[in-house]
């Protein structure tokens, strides 16, 4: 199926209704020197905000004007996942190999300490009960990190890239499928407050049926303000004290946030964090982050073993696959945090001679008893690994434009609808659920314990790929809690060991192997293998998982996109 080029007169149309269907991209080829091809390519987790993106680009916007338009066009269609009440990371590359990353992740209240999630007797709160609280809710990152990557990278005036967005929240969208799932299952968060219910629910509680037309007014005013007068409208002035009153309203105990927190916040540029497996160079986010040390250390451990030749269909391959990811999550639960406040080893994660170390524990026939956290150069030996409440929710998105500039951006509100508060029409995060709930085990500090103003770990891993000759290969990323960075990794070994294209990688089924259990996706190809794993020493058991990724690949001479078929994404281009 050949991608297709959407103008801007026809965004009208696609706020009512769009096909989704990803299109299949070519098959991939060695790298070249880049020319443009295009126009340019958008790949998101919702058609509307790939018509988004794609209209800005045929506007002369850069890949960032683009990816921002994106992002306000998901909190509109895909409150569920992400938004401007959420935050995330942004990776951007050029032609030549630049890669340079933005952290837009929530923080805590600078009142916030490490008994934040403990109840009197010092025991852990209820999820649940942490969740739909303010005591879940970080200051919201998303809007501050587009400020920053327009003030660098963006070509277009700040308020053309909300018009998009304010048409789809002003004059209404299509209720999909997989929103109307999302208001069904969390029903508790979705209309835990009277705006969400009024806006996606009916009389009898019910959520609106699949093809209403939703118009969101709150929210197109709260875009428009935004558009006329900055990010600081929401950060500096009465509307960010308001949502801090309106969390702390709803935060029960000392410590909640309160105005300074949001006129404090800062979106920080961090060093990329970049490996190398076999001749290609991945680049992704760092601390707060574990994903570019998560995927890098599956990956390179794994280099040894001749992926090719074994194919996507080897039970071996996918045995190795598992044994890798439960090396690589052993040490991000140890030693990934936020760097501002805990002594991340992150040159030492991802040093070659130190994964390559790691990856000799990897045996074709057999399993590791226990997999430990290593060592890297570097580490400090005063931490321990806490346990960790579920993540899920999120969106990613990549965007290349006609200069040949990249974005990959990883977008969430942690949770589906966040922690169900709203404000100004949109979902306020979760995320504060992503730190580890108990602060110290055994008398040893936590690395993602809360502290005061600091940023909860995340699994997004927005991913930048050069090939041998040193211009991009694909754009890349996952939404899904946890699996984030076993979907990327896995995808990347589709293209770059097993010649897939990056529509038929992502499509791959889904393995996640981050303990001594292995999950299999249902209904998927790898249920026939379950045998053959166990019999090398696997825990196996079936579950549903939250897979969803989009990327923007070099094929053939030109931009290829690629949308996850469990979702509703599309990627839109020439």
């Amino acid at each position: 199926m050949s991608h297709r080029t959407i103008a801007p007169l026809a965004l009208s149309l696609l706020l009512a209704a769009c096909a989704t269907v990803s299109p299949v991209a070519e098959a991939p080829v060695a790298p070249t020197a880049f020319t443009a091809p295009q126009t340019g390519m958008v790949s998101t987790a919702d058609p509307r905000a790939s018509a988004a993106g794609m209209a800005i680009l045929e506007q002369g916007g850069s890949a960032t004007d683009a990816a921002i338009a994106v992002m306000l066009a998901l909190t509109v269609v895909e409150p569920q996942s992400s938004g401007i009440g959420g935050g995330g990371f942004y990776v951007h590359g050029t032609p030549a190999g630049e890669v340079t990353t933005l952290d837009g992740r929530e923080t805590a209240p600078a009142g916030a300490g490490p008994d934040w999630f403990l109840d009197d007797n010092g025991a852990p709160v209820a999820f649940l009960d942490a969740v739909k609280s303010g005591l879940s809710v970080g200051v919201p990152g998303s809007l501050a990190l587009a400020r920053q990557a327009h003030e660098r990278y963006g070509k277009l005036e700040w308020a053309a890239l909300f018009q998009p967005a304010i048409a789809l929240a002003r004059d209404g969208f299509v209720m999909t499928p997989r929103l109307n799932g999302a208001l069904d299952r969390a029903r508790d968060r979705g209309g835990r407050v009277p705006e969400g219910q009024a806006l996606f629910y009916d009389t009898a509680g019910e959520p609106l049926p699949v093809g209403t037309v939703i118009k969101n007014p709150a929210l197109a005013a709260t875009l428009e303000r935004i558009a006329a007068e900055g990010p600081d409208w929401l950060y500096q002035g009465p509307a960010g004290a308001a949502l801090a009153d309106y969390v702390a309203a709803d935060t029960p105990r000392d410590g909640a946030m309160v105005a300074a927190d949001v006129r404090g916040y800062e979106a920080r540029w961090r060093d990329p964090v970049c490996g190398q497996y076999r001749v290609y160079r991945i680049c992704g986010m760092g601390p707060p982050s574990s994903g570019a040390t998560t995927v890098i250390a599956i990956l390179k451990q794994l280099e040894r073993f001749d992926l090719a030749a074994l194919g996507a269909a080897s039970p071996t391959a996918w045995h190795l696959f598992a044994e890798s990811q439960r090396l690589a999550y052993a040490d991000r639960e140890l030693y990934l945090g936020d760097s501002d406040f805990v002594d991340v080893p992150v040159a030492g994660l991802v040093n070659s001679a130190y994964l390559t170390e790691r990856g000799r524990q990897i045996s074709p026939t057999s399993t590791i008893a226990d997999p430990q956290a290593g060592t890297p150069p570097g580490a400090s030996l005063a931490l321990a690994a806490g346990p960790q409440w579920p993540e899920s929710g999120t969106s990613h998105f990549a965007v290349v434009d006609d200069a040949g500039d990249s974005v990959s951006w990883t977008s969430t509100v942690e949770g589906p609808f966040g922690s169900g508060l709203m404000f100004g029409g949109f979902y306020l995060n979760n995320e504060l659920t992503d730190f580890t709930m108990v602060p110290e085990v055994d008398g040893v500090p936590v690395a993602n314990r809360v502290e005061g103003s600091k940023r909860p770990r995340s699994s997004m891993s927005p991913t930048l790929v050069y090939g041998p000759e040193g211009n991009l290969r694909i754009a890349i990323g996952a939404a899904g809690g946890a699996t984030i960075p076993v979907q990327t990794a896995k995808a990347l070994i589709g293209v770059l060991d097993w010649g897939l294209t990056a529509q038929e990688a992502i499509a791959l089924p889904g393995l996640f192997s981050p303990g001594n259990t292995i999950m299999l996706e249902p209904g998927s190809s790898l249920l026939a293998m379950q045998g053959e794993l166990e019999a090398l020493g696997h825990k196996v058991i079936v579950r549903e998982m939250p897979f969803k990724a989009n990327a923007v690949e070099f094929a053939n001479g030109h931009w290829r996109g690629a949308a996850d078929p469990r979702s509703e994404g599309v990627a839109l281009g020439n």
